[in-house]
């Protein structure tokens, strides 16, 4: 049997892990200069570079909506012969979700009633009927398939590559078509390294996100006193337990404890829905639905060029990047669970699955906060200038207030524990030769570094450094991402598509008149 430490990757490790913990040191050391530094940085990215990331999203949607209807959506996520690992039930169910995270709990209130009070790029009157219409239009745009065609792009890249070609669960083993044994090289690891940042960035944000979340929720149940120490506490606490979840080997409990998490969430839902404005709910889900596919071409190629890059650089495009940082993550784990699923298959699977778990949530969480807003129940637009607090507030406008801020508390909480765990997980396979199993000791490594980076941001800035630096690590992926579909294109161009399964037939027996009759003696 192979020893752990064989399959660690010297290079790959040491490089990322110093410039981890350098990062973590300077960020303790000198927090006032990293937060301007951060900020500096974002700002060159968003006056000169934001383009290259409306540009590239809109690319990835359409990439993967051509694999899908085209001929190579036949090819399989593995051997000719395979068949998916999972029924569809179930599959469909996983995918749910992977689609609910700290993402959307955080955002689910704040970002339709911050929409509502301040309507992107000026498009109406703050506080109008129009205004909410808008409102939901750009958290659709946000959430539904622009992201998880993102995800899409990883995720069948890796599939196609380690399930068909065997080859290792790493970002670099895509380009191979593209850069040959050059992939073993220092092109490769670096490539590999990025896809650590992006990931460590990435759920770093979320990890901060639900930490200030928690941190709220806290004090609106009990009081406590809603502070940054607070909250660096709680990222502590929880860093420790799915640092332990991790390197247990309880993955099974985590595993129930993610099912159990998406049921209670759904009930939350349910909940909102009956007590809440059920209809306006419901007109909201279908009007929104259809504002976000009637102006989605246009949306999906707005730059800022005449006007709104500030508002873009805040919203649009910090998403599009803080996507592609999870893309490593959550690319893996829809090619792990899609084994044996056609192109095509996963495609329609991972666009429409979690993109309507995404319209429900929203008309759901968003369109109870607005109705609130519109008709003066509450003031949600001033808790939203914190938000953190705006599921809470929303939350009290209903009967149990205390008892599902509760349930939002631990919601976050698990969320923030098992997708550590998974982000922890990931990264430790990107530095031990892409193995399914990498070694506990630097999976728990990595957890800490970052809990360690979460912490770090908060103390430097809070929610605005936090945003700052996901996008700043996140925007080189950009660029490997593009590569990846290059190089994945070029792969499937020289696969020999499979031909169409015949369609089985029905033969039609002739009617009885038609049939020629046996002669009969005696017949009349």
């Amino acid at each position: 049997m192979e020893k752990q430490g064989w399959r660690i990757d010297m290079s790959v490790f040491v490089v990322a892990a110093s410039i981890s913990v350098a990062f973590v040191l300077v960020g303790v050391l000198f927090k006032d200069d990293l937060a301007t530094v951060v900020g500096d940085m974002l700002s060159w990215i968003l006056t000169n570079l934001g383009w290259v990331f409306v540009l590239s999203t809109a690319a990835f949607v359409t990439f993967v909506l051509f694999l899908c209807v085209s001929p190579y959506g036949r090819i399989r996520l593995g051997k000719d012969d395979d068949r998916p690992d999972f029924r569809t039930s179930s599959w469909i169910a996983m995918m749910f979700s992977a689609g609910m995270g700290i993402g959307l709990m955080f955002y689910g209130v704040a970002e339709p009633i911050s929409h509502l009070a301040a309507p992107p790029l000026g498009l109406a009157k703050p506080g109008t009927d129009q205004a909410a219409a808008v409102a939901m239009e750009y958290t659709y745009f946000h959430w539904a398939l622009h992201p998880w065609s993102l995800y899409a792009v990883v995720g069948l890249a890796l599939g196609f590559f380690c399930f068909r070609k065997g080859m290792p669960n790493l970002i670099s083993t895509v380009f191979r078509p593209l850069l040959g044994d050059r992939v073993d090289g220092p092109i490769g690891k670096a490539i590999d390294i990025l896809a650590i940042f992006a990931t460590m960035f990435g759920s770093a944000t979320s990890l901060g996100l639900g930490a200030l979340q928690i941190n709220s929720g806290l004090n609106f149940v009990w009081d406590v006193k809603n502070t940054t120490g607070l909250a660096v506490v709680i990222i502590a606490v929880l860093t420790l337990l799915f640092v332990v979840s991790a390197t247990s080997g309880v993955e099974r409990g985590v595993q129930w404890l993610s099912n159990f998490n998406m049921l209670v969430a759904i009930g939350l839902l349910l909940f909102i829905l009956l007590v809440g404005p059920t209809v306006f709910i419901f007109g909201t889900l279908v009007e929104g639905t259809g504002d976000y596919f009637g102006g989605l071409v246009g949306r999906s190629f707005r730059t800022g060029a005449f006007g709104g890059a500030e508002w873009l650089g805040s919203w649009t495009i910090f998403y599009w990047v803080w996507w592609m940082s999870w893309t490593p993550f959550v690319g893996t784990f829809l090619a792990r669970i899609s084994k044996g699923r056609t192109i095509r298959e996963f495609v329609i699977g991972v666009l429409l699955v979690p993109s309507g778990v995404t319209f429900v949530w929203f008309a759901i969480l968003g369109g109870a906060a607005i109705n609130i807003q519109l008709t003066g129940e509450a003031n949600l637009a001033d808790a939203v200038a914190r938000p953190e607090v705006a599921l809470f507030t929303l939350l009290e406008q209903f009967p149990l207030a205390t008892l599902t801020s509760i349930v939002v508390i631990v919601l976050v909480a698990v969320f923030f524990v098992s997708g550590a765990d998974a982000a922890s997980i990931v990264m430790g396979m990107l530095t031990c030769r892409g193995t399914l199993e990498p070694p506990r000791f630097i999976v728990a490594f990595w957890g800490m570094a970052m809990g360690a980076v979460a912490i770090v941001l908060l103390l430097a800035g809070g929610l605005e450094t936090l945003q700052q630096a996901a996008i700043v690590a996140g925007a080189p992926f950009a660029l490997v991402m593009i590569g990846l579909c290059v190089s994945f294109f070029k792969a499937l161009r020289e696969e020999e598509i499979p031909v169409p399964e015949p369609r089985a037939t029905v033969t039609i027996p002739e009617p009885a008149a038609a049939r020629p009759q046996p002669d009969v003696a005696g017949g009349s």
